[in-house]
């Protein structure tokens, strides 16, 4: 059973490292800023035992993120992490500019080196989380599909697809991404499949519905640029069972559909997966009698794309999202704002109380 699992049954309070499977090379400070190193050997020396405060904020209206994962590298490579006095708010939570997020007290020389590792946790999985939650929130009650396997280094997709999850993504591409929360990634047939099959994107679903005919039958249809005729295709061919098609062209790419109706044109941009394309694909489908099939747009989609399509009422049913997901746009900082239980902090920084906070055990 995974842990999110024993989390949410209310057994465990806080994923640990059993989920996030640390690089041991933590404890060595490889990942360490040198100087947080050099500082902990001279606290050794010369100034031990002292107790710090260390408290942690961001500048921006966000979804906490990464706060389970920073206290389990805490118990798991801190000296003496048992003598660390921990709170915390918890993932998910949504937070203020400036609001802090966790404060973590005891000796600096038992924790301090892991501050910069602390921040980029927190940065990263609020970013995504934060990016998800506003896409999901301008789709309404339409499903965001994260797909953001090929936007990033393929290490980061189990705490990207977890933070995706945080932020309200419920579908999610590999299998990676789903590694802490979820079960299995989800998706139907890459370009390359329609390659193999000639561009012949009917005998590419045969095969396709013929191998997993217990899938849901999503089939691209940008693949010959013709988006309305491959659709059209499909349904004679499949009826009921097609479930849904995908528009993923590309945005320097003008379907046929304009080409042939040129009397459309002049008032819009008629590149990529645009909304005039999308009416005019609902429209074909509905009027042969397809109104069951879905249409799943993707290709350059973010918060304000989706804004747009929204707002106009474009009968897309689900957004695929990848890369504008994974910007990395909020940063954390960290900052010893009391010594042995007195006020002391750079010129700028002041310890900030939050009652919000919840000790962790």
């Amino acid at each position: 059973m995974k842990e999110i699992e024993l989390k949410l049954q209310g057994k465990i309070k806080r994923l640990t490292n059993q989920t996030f499977k640390f690089d041991k090379r933590v404890g060595e400070g490889w990942f360490s800023a040198v100087y947080f190193l050099k500082t902990r050997e001279i606290v050794k020396e010369f100034c031990p035992e002292n107790i710090v405060t260390m408290q942690f904020f961001q500048r921006n209206h966000a979804v906490l993120c990464g706060t389970d994962e920073v206290i389990a590298l805490v118990k798991t490579f801190a000296n003496n992490p048992e003598g660390l006095e921990i709170h915390s708010l918890q993932d998910g939570d949504k937070i203020s500019p400036f609001e802090t997020v966790l404060t973590i007290a005891g000796p600096y020389e038992d924790f301090g080196y892991l501050e910069g590792i602390i921040d980029g946790i927190l940065s990263r999985r609020t970013s995504v989380a934060t990016n998800v939650y506003n896409v999901v929130k301008a789709a309404g009650d339409k499903p965001v599909i994260f797909m953001g396997d090929r936007d990033d280094h393929f290490t980061q997709q189990a705490g990207d697809g977890y933070a995706a999850h945080i932020g309200g993504s419920t579908a999610q591409a590999t299998h990676a991404m789903n590694e802490w929360w979820g079960k299995e990634g989800m998706g139907t047939m890459p370009h390359a499949l329609i390659q193999l099959f000639n561009g012949d994107v009917v005998e590419a679903a045969k095969a396709y519905y013929k191998k997993y005919p217990e899938d849901d039958l999503i089939v691209l249809i940008d693949y010959n640029n013709d988006c309305i005729n491959d659709a059209l295709r499909l349904a004679r061919e499949f009826g009921d069972n097609l479930k849904g098609v995908r528009v993923d062209t590309s945005r320097t790419m003008i379907d046929h559909y304009f080409i042939q109706n040129t009397h459309v044109l002049g008032t819009f941009d008629p590149r990529g997966a645009n909304p005039e394309l999308i009416f005019a694909l609902r429209e074909a489908l509905d009027s042969e009698g397809y109104n069951h099939v879905k249409i799943v747009v993707s290709g350059g989609f973010n918060e304000e794309r989706i804004k747009e399509f929204e707002e106009r009422k474009v009968p897309a049913d689900i957004y695929g999202i990848g890369g504008s997901l994974l910007k990395i746009n909020i940063g954390f900082t960290g900052d010893n704002v009391l010594l042995n239980g007195e006020p002391q902090a750079k010129a700028g920084r002041r310890f900030r109380p939050n009652p919000r906070l919840e000790k962790v055990d």
